[in-house]
């Protein structure tokens, strides 16, 4: 006894998994790592930017393309980031540079995904 089961439409199904093989990834990773590190880099007043007083945090930015990450190596890098409490009780406000740069990077990520969707569905 033979069952015989027909999907509409199954072509591109296989058209959307022999894609998926096809997909870029490491090269849109690769690209936002750039730009990120990019915005980093930029002037000061830049969303995204590094804070600088001496330079040395933005000297400690590093961008590897091994595993597509960013980050500082500065141990007051957190700092930074986040705020922090003085001796005397005082408080610092984060400056959320990172967050900022992150934030900004998200939809062009997406977009990316989404126009690498399309060229395989193309």
């Amino acid at each position: 006894m033979n069952i015989q089961i027909t999907v509409d439409g199954a072509e591109n199904i296989n058209k959307v998994l022999n894609g998926l093989q096809a997909v870029r990834l490491d090269a849109i990773k690769a690209k936002q790592v750039t730009q990120i590190s990019n915005r980093a880099a930029a002037a000061l007043g830049t969303p995204g930017a590094t804070p600088r007083k001496t330079g040395e945090l933005r000297i400690s930015a590093h961008a590897d393309f091994s595993d597509f990450t960013f980050g500082y190596a500065k141990e007051y890098a957190p700092h930074v980031e986040y705020g922090h409490r003085t001796r005397n009780g005082g408080l610092v406000a984060g400056q959320f540079y990172l967050r900022t740069n992150k934030e900004t990077q998200a939809p062009i990520f997406e977009q990316d995904v989404k126009n690498e969707i399309e060229r395989i569905l193309g």
